[in-house]
């Protein structure tokens, strides 16, 4: 598992051996979706990897004004995999963005801010690697219809897991009746579990391209699918999500089907999220574990822990980076926005895994979910844990209860703080509390990234009006 080729030189030389025709160069842009541009086989030397490769920086979201838009890819080879979808051999090398106005590493290229968290990391002096384990939930449906236009507004997901489905009569086949329900989906077998064979094709093509999984189940929701994948370093580990949602995109879209990581698709079921293990480390050594102490957790990991919780609504604007996020963290549905933590309790913020032993002790912050770009949300939340180390910020528990079963009251008591309730409010948080994101990311990357959120999320979902507002207020 992991890195197919070491360098430059072994880079072409596997692609000489895979007979490889076509090198796929890819980036991140600020929102996290993937871009791509193929150049033939032949068109490529070790001068590329030196040199870079241009592009249009200007026809990137948020990115450069067109009088200075011209910008320089630059690949990474150590991170070449064979692309498994391809119908001719194509190899797919993920690339960093190179400022050349500025003669620098481009401040608003996310993998480049996730190299530079690292590098703040080491010149803290704390810990030489950050490990995240992202756990990222998928649904998948057999058809989606969305219309979105000045009188109509309307959107229809279908599956044939979904319990709607009861009463449909099928013209090719016949209505088996066998659904998980709603949070019914959790660990059934066959045939209740409709995904077995697709989500083992996933597992199959992850392997391929060089991710290690471990466990694979349906979830909670109708529809909704779960695949573990082996954690990395913070890098590491945000390319294996986007190699991820790639993956179960494509496995999906070549059988018919339809995945998406959207928080919150189906009202009144559960949503998906994007767990997120997370550990440092120094000289070989798990620096968030103590035996004997809650959790096993040092000083240095509840700091950690205390750091994120403190910048939590602030953060939540990289974790939680749509207004349909915040649809997710309502309570209910397995989606903690009480900022607490505590050993094996999924209800609070701060999870800290059952059974850990030096090497695997770590905490799970469980608000995150898949609109989040990945090295952004890992950045962030590994900037306001080394914030807490260094002001030895301490977290508001530990607490054991079942926190879904507080009232608002109840909570306001016991002085816990919660998520924010929308992306708006996220990112106003932001424009309070930004000083601990300044080690790494530029006030022009934050501005730029408020404006873009607000300006392409936040104004365009506030200005419409809903089916739901309609049925509460047409009469009025």
């Amino acid at each position: 598992m992991g890195r197919f080729v070491n360098s430059v030189e072994e880079f072409f030389t596997y692609c000489k051996e895979h007979e490889v025709k076509f090198v796929d160069f890819r980036f991140t842009d600020i929102k996290g979706a993937w871009h791509h541009l193929t150049y033939n086989m032949n068109a490529i030397s070790a001068e590329t990897f030196k040199n870079g490769i241009p592009f249009d920086g200007s026809s990137v979201d948020a990115w450069q004004p067109i009088n200075k838009s011209d910008m320089i890819l630059l690949p990474e080879a150590e991170s070449a995999f064979l692309d498994p979808f391809t119908a001719d051999p194509t190899i797919i090398v993920f690339c960093d963005v190179y400022d050349i106005y500025k003669g620098q590493m481009y401040e608003k290229c996310p993998r480049s801010i996730a190299k530079k968290a690292l590098k703040h990391l080491e010149e803290s002096g704390i810990g030489d690697v950050a490990y995240f384990g992202p756990e990222n939930e998928f649904f998948i449906f057999d058809n989606v219809r969305i219309r979105d236009d000045i009188n109509c507004s309307f959107y229809e997901l279908d599956s044939e897991e979904g319990e709607w489905n009861d009463p449909t009569e099928y013209t090719d086949g016949y209505n088996t009746g066998h659904r998980p329900r709603t949070k019914g989906g959790y660990f059934p077998c066959q045939p209740v579990d409709s995904m077995v064979d697709l989500r083992a094709e996933m597992v199959q093509v992850l392997e391929q391209i060089g991710l290690e999984t471990f466990v694979v189940h349906h979830e909670v929701a109708q529809a909704q699918g779960e695949i573990g994948v082996k954690f990395g370093s913070l890098v590491e580990a945000a390319d294996n999500v986007q190699k991820y949602k790639y993956v179960v995109r494509m496995v999906a879209h070549l059988n018919g089907k339809t995945a998406t990581f959207m928080p919150k698709p189906l009202y009144g079921d559960n949503g998906n999220g994007m767990h997120v293990h997370q550990s440092i480390w120094k000289d070989g050594k798990n620096l968030f574990y103590k035996e004997g102490e809650y959790g096993n957790l040092s000083d240095t990991a509840r700091y950690y822990i205390g750091g994120i919780l403190s910048h939590a609504r602030s953060v939540a604007a990289f974790t939680n980076a749509s207004t349909n996020s915040y649809k997710r963290l309502i309570p209910g549905f397995e989606a903690p926005s009480i900022l607490t933590y505590s050993c094996q309790n999924r209800s609070a913020s701060c999870r800290i895994p059952y059974g850990s032993g030096e090497k695997s002790t770590r905490i799970e912050m469980r608000f995150p979910d898949s609109t989040a770009n990945p090295y952004l949300a890992f950045s962030a939340m590994l900037l306001a844990g080394l914030d807490g180390i260094k002001n030895k910020i301490e977290p508001v528990g530990p607490m054991d209860e079942d926190l879904f079963e507080l009232s608002l009251s109840e909570i306001r008591e016991k002085g816990i703080n919660q998520m924010p309730h929308t992306l708006r409010g996220s990112l106003e948080a932001v424009i309070r509390d930004n000083a601990y994101l300044s080690p790494v990311m530029t006030e022009d990357f934050i501005d730029t990234y408020q404006q873009y959120k607000f300006e392409t999320q936040v104004w365009p979902y506030e200005s419409r009006p809903t089916a739901f507002e309609f049925k509460t207020t047409f009469s009025c």
